[in-house]
């Protein structure tokens, strides 16, 4: 049975640049024949990472728990072998030959692009590298290539190598039940075989409401110029906007599990830290200038059995419009149940299913949903049903 969990959240955020484009404007796109403000969903998972690393003793997490996407990963394992006792040099020497098993090349220390590893795999191939020490030594044309007199094809050198390295190495990676991993999966182009699935879909958060750009004219005066100097000293202008958000993720519970291993308990911890990161987690984009930290105000978490995915985005097809004595996020948060209960009826609901509310708006609500006094109990509770 398919268990998806839903988060749906709407959160109105004060004037602000959370996500910029290459222009330096606050992104936004059409939808409903209006511009709608955009937030990017690479940005929104970011700052869900960055939150996990930041509250790793709230769930009992430690490091190792979580991965990180970089092109320094033999870096990271030569570290690990120099705690071992091995020499720098040689250690990373040895990484690069580990990975060209694989297809993975390294040129001064970086690899060819970003790739997501759980640290774990990290702590794996450097006891793969430190196991398989004298095999590893790189061969003189290996050598002549790191001085740039040489290159040899991938599939050359993953050809030449041991196949008791080579099978180590793929068993290193194996994911290392990495959380973020688990959930935003991974693509190696060299080596498909280790890509992960995600088996968590975020979506561009969009707000509500049809936005207007608008512009902040900013000065700047050196506080130590001389009295009889004026004007300003400096001058720009700031793109920026004001706007309430619909955001959304869908979570596959059975992915998760399977993505760590079916270690269920570590997939509820993770599925409770990564509900708690999904909402109160902010984007960076230009806070020093706006200080826009504003939580969302209505979280809606569906647990939904025998389902797909359903994003509510089109309640706000027609864009919501702000009226004497009304919020927008209010009146967004009843579009949101209205739409909800629409396709409910149209398409049917499992008896089992569940549905959670933290109602800050003070939404009229009806008997389908549970209220939830606070983000902590709303944690609890949905770490409590998938272990049903």
């Amino acid at each position: 049975m398919q268990t998806i969990v839903e988060i749906h959240a709407i959160q109105n955020y004060a004037p602000s640049n959370l996500n910029r484009d290459d222009t330096g404007a606050p992104k936004d796109a059409f939808f409903g024949g209006t511009r709608r403000a955009r937030i990017s969903s690479q940005c929104l998972k970011r700052a869900v990472r960055t939150y996990f690393l930041k509250s790793l003793s709230s769930f009992g997490f430690t490091v190792e728990d979580f991965a990180s996407r970089t092109k320094r990963a033999s870096t990271l394992v030569a570290q690990r072998l120099t705690a071992l006792g091995r020499e720098e040099s040689e250690a990373k020497l040895r990484v690069a030959q580990a990975l060209s098993a694989v297809e993975l090349s390294v040129k001064e220390d970086r690899t060819e692009y970003l790739m997501f590893f759980g640290s774990r795999e990290i702590s794996q191939l450097a006891d793969v590298v430190h196991a398989h020490w004298e095999l590893l030594k790189p061969p003189t044309e290996a050598i002549a290539e790191s001085d740039g007199k040489k290159k040899t094809g991938k599939k050359e050198k993953a050809a030449k190598m041991p196949s008791e390295v080579t099978k180590a190495v793929e068993a290193a990676l194996n994911g290392g039940n990495a959380i973020d991993l688990a959930l935003f999966g991974r693509m190696l182009a060299d080596l498909p075989e280790k890509n992960v699935n995600a088996s968590c879909q975020v979506a561009h958060a969009i707000s509500t409401h049809a936005i207007n750009r608008e512009f902040d004219y900013y000065t700047a005066i050196d506080d130590l110029a001389p009295e009889d100097q004026t004007g300003a000293d400096m001058l720009g202008t700031v793109e920026f906007n004001s706007a309430c958000f619909y955001r959304y993720a869908a979570l596959n519970w059975g992915d998760f599990c399977r993505n760590l291993h079916d270690n269920k308990e570590l997939a509820a911890k993770g599925l409770q830290a990564f509900v708690s990161g999904f909402v109160v987690a902010e984007p960076t984009g230009k806070q020093n200038s706006f200080a826009a930290h504003n939580p969302p105000e209505f979280v809606l978490v569906k647990i939904r059995h025998d389902a797909s995915p359903r994003s509510l985005a089109n309640a706000f097809e027609a864009p919501v419009r702000s009226s004497f004595g009304k919020t927008l996020t209010g009146l967004s948060a009843q579009a949101l149940l209205e739409k909800d209960r629409t396709l409910s009826k149209a398409y049917g609901e499992n008896q089992m299913d569940k549905a959670f509310v933290l109602n800050l708006a003070s939404v009229e609500l009806g008997s389908d949903v549970q209220e939830m006094q606070s983000l902590p109990d709303l944690i609890a509770r949905i770490g409590q049903e998938v272990l049903r």
